[in-house]
């Protein structure tokens, strides 16, 4: 009886250390580098020019498609295509629809999102990330943690300067609203968006899909180390998702997400102020049901943008 006794204690001292190392995880998890002000580091002259193109690919009775290139920051060219809806009103509200990591601005699930927008009315502007489609230069393995971690960092914070330059985009465009864009980015999209959309707050209403924040955690031992979070400041969701209230924000994640813990997402809803609104799939990061995870950004849309 008294070894059954002793056992009892040590698993309740043990059951106590493990909740106090979780709740000390959540609340220094919780906080993030900010040893220079982050934000600043997206500024950058607009008055260079975008020296963009523009060429028809397709013309149908019901839309037009366009190939797209402009010159963003770091001299970087970005390429995309924009599609344009025969059934709207011009100027038309826009969508900036982007992909996730390894893929491109005409993968599937980016595609079957243009047509739904853009039957609805939006016009729908997707973009190659950096390293990415058309950009595609040398490919390392993406991993902020590991031997390519500056060059992993490097292709998120690229794509933000490549997002604003697209926004400068819209606005010389009397066919597009820049008074009314949207914003929708899966995965790596959204996390990028997250950071994009708490930036520049010509983005009305933004929507990110199966991400999350506290990018710190992916180096699990050395997580709350300064080092960890000084490396991950100026691409650290949490640094920028405040910044987007008092506009809508939509997240839409997986209950099951093996990419993107959802520990991660909750940390990234939490952070952000109201309005927000969170729906949750009963589904992994690749099986997520697009249709719906579709339609119900089209929803937020419809109510916000």
């Amino acid at each position: 009886m008294k070894s059954y006794k002793k056992k009892r204690i040590y698993w309740f001292f043990g059951i106590i250390t493990i909740l106090l190392l979780l709740a000390f995880t959540i609340i220094f998890a919780g906080d993030t580098s900010e040893t220079f002000p982050v934000r600043e580091y997206y500024t950058y002259d607009k008055a260079i020019p975008l020296k963009d193109t523009l060429s028809l690919l397709k013309d149908t009775t019901d839309f037009k498609l366009y190939h797209l290139s402009y010159y963003s920051v770091h001299h970087k060219k970005v390429t995309g295509l924009l599609s344009l809806p025969k059934n709207a009103t011009s100027p038309l509200p826009v969508v900036i629809l982007m992909h996730g990591l390894g893929d491109h601005k005409k993968v599937d699930y980016v595609s079957y999102g243009n047509e739904l927008f853009l039957k609805n009315g939006y016009a729908v502007l997707r973009i190659d990330f950096s390293g990415h489609g058309e950009r595609k230069e040398d490919v390392y393995d993406f991993n902020l943690t590991g031997k390519y971690k500056h060059w992993s960092r490097n292709i998120i914070s690229q794509t933000v300067f490549d997002l604003r330059r697209a926004v400068d985009f819209i606005e010389t465009r009397d066919e597009l609203d820049a008074q009314r864009i949207g914003y929708y980015g899966i995965s790596l999209g959204g996390i990028t968006g997250t950071i994009f959309c708490g930036i520049d707050n010509r983005i009305k209403v933004p929507i990110v899909a199966l991400a999350g924040g506290q990018l710190n955690l992916l180096y699990e031992k050395e997580a709350l180390t300064k080092e960890a979070k000084d490396f991950v400041s100026i691409i650290e969701p949490l640094n920028f998702v405040k910044q987007i209230a008092p506009r809508p924000l939509l997240m839409l994640n997986a209950k099951n997400d093996e990419i993107v813990p959802p520990l991660m997402s909750r940390l990234l809803f939490k952070a952000a102020e109201a309005p927000k609104e969170i729906i949750w799939y009963d589904a992994k990061h690749r099986d997520a049901p697009i249709d719906t995870i579709y339609g119900d950004g089209l929803n937020w849309f419809r109510e916000y943008l």
